[in-house]
């Protein structure tokens, strides 16, 4: 007990408020000028200590042995918060790297638009929030007229996909799109949650000050970088 009011009156001396002080003095003190310790205040600390402590009762080993571990506390989180800005800064600069890559890809994202591979048809997934017993994703040229009816059994939470080679219900080749993908999705007889997804080839990126990359994403427009679920 002791040695805690020494350090703390010491502190309040130096006008620097002790983190969890809460006595009267300090506290006044600490509103006035300071209400946190850095490294510097931690050695102005100590200088002051030992300039001024009585040669016939000095500091007590056990006491310094305390204080230079609170001053290695706090050293540790400085350079800490210090690699965290690092590592933040090496994070966002590998995000906007990545991001202009995907620049003529195709990537896997929410949207009811799709456009057809080379060798014709489509690719894309269903992403449900609860299991379903039956899944239904229709497939319909620009205007709407149904080309595709593709149904899914039992399939769980999360994401399941699906393939259409090009070739319509009545078993015509489909047009060069794009084509507009819908479906429903019920748990025997209950609505599920459900989101198509569809590959869309990205034309460009952009980068705004302060904030994440955006794509833009042909048949989608702006697609955020979080929201991309895969690159082809």
């Amino acid at each position: 007990m002791a040695a805690s009011t020494t350090f703390d009156s010491t502190l309040s001396q130096l006008g620097i408020a002790r983190s969890g002080g809460t006595t009267g003095t300090s506290a006044a003190t600490a509103t006035k000028n300071k209400s946190t310790m850095d490294q510097s205040d931690f050695l102005k600390l100590m200088t002051t200590q030992l300039k001024n402590q009585d040669p016939f009762s000095p500091v007590d080993n056990t006491q310094m042995v305390a204080q230079m571990a609170q001053f290695s506390s706090v050293a540790g989180i400085s350079e800490m918060n210090q690699t965290l800005s690092s590592i933040m800064t090496k994070l966002n600069g590998t995000t906007t790297s990545d991001a202009l890559s995907y620049v003529g890809k195709t990537v896997l994202t929410e949207g009811g638009t799709a456009f057809p591979r080379s060798s014709g048809g489509i690719a894309g997934a269903v992403e449900l929030g609860a299991a379903a017993s039956d899944v239904t994703v229709t497939i319909a040229d620009k205007n709407g007229a149904v080309l595709k009816t593709l149904t899914m059994a039992n399939k769980p939470a999360g994401t399941s996909t699906f393939d259409w080679d090009g070739i319509t219900d009545d078993g015509q080749t489909a047009g060069a799109g794009p084509y507009k993908v819908t479906l429903s999705a019920l748990n025997n007889g209950v609505a599920v949650s459900a989101k198509p997804l569809v590959w869309a080839p990205v034309e460009s990126v952009s980068l705004p000050s302060g904030g994440t990359p955006v794509l833009s994403v042909t048949g989608l427009g702006q697609v955020a970088l979080s929201a991309v679920r895969s690159v082809g």
